[in-house]
């Protein structure tokens, strides 16, 4: 069992997450101040540094947190895609459905990890792309599975086609929420699911 202390500290740590999440997504990572993370979080500022030590770490563990939770609902979609039985592709299928639900209620989380991922000499830079490939591999780990089992061909590049499937996500994700918010996950989704399906085409 977690002490209340620890349990109290992890729920201090998710206001001060969400709190910097939001303010750094309206105003990018130099402007927030750890004065503005801390009221907007409703704590007193040595609580920020009790917890973190410094504005670079509290978003670097931010980083490391919202790509972990991304990354658990992405492997919990195929560990009950395989459970009930189903195809690989209809795993990769229930993982783009997590990745949309994931980005449908961590919005400013997003915004953010994509555009941190294509900046240069940042000093959460190795740490980015840990998670992300911690993401990626998920995805990876799928589709190895269904070239073994013969559901996709052998000629496929697994990590280019996982980095592919994981940037389509985002990308469709982060359009869908800018500019055409009225439509539902389900039609996202379908979209999608008939990119992967490969029936753009029209064979």
């Amino acid at each position: 069992m977690e002490s209340s202390g620890t349990t109290r500290r992890q729920a201090t740590r998710q206001k001060l997450y969400e709190a910097a999440v939001t303010l750094i997504a309206e105003k990018g990572f130099s402007a927030t101040t750890v004065d503005e993370i801390a009221e907007r979080a409703g704590v007193a500022k040595g609580t920020v540094y009790y917890n973190f030590k410094s504005k670079t770490e509290l978003f670097e563990e931010l980083l490391r947190h919202g790509v972990g939770l991304l990354t658990a609902s992405l492997r919990a979609a195929a560990e009950e895609s395989a459970e009930r039985d189903g195809t690989r592709v209809e795993a990769l299928d229930a993982m783009i459905r997590a990745g949309l639900a994931f980005i449908d209620r961590y919005p400013a989380f997003t915004q953010l990890y994509v555009a941190e991922l294509w900046r240069t000499n940042r000093a959460w830079q190795s740490t980015l792309l840990v998670v992300r490939q911690e993401a990626v591999a998920v995805v990876e780990d799928v589709l190895r599975e269904a070239v073994r089992s013969g559901e996709l061909s052998e000629e496929i590049d697994i990590p280019l086609t996982a980095a592919a499937l994981v940037g389509m996500v985002l990308v469709a994700a982060l359009d869908w929420q800018a500019f055409q918010p009225e439509r539902s996950i389900d039609e996202v989704h379908s979209a999608l699911s008939l990119l992967l399906h490969g029936r753009v085409s029209g064979h």
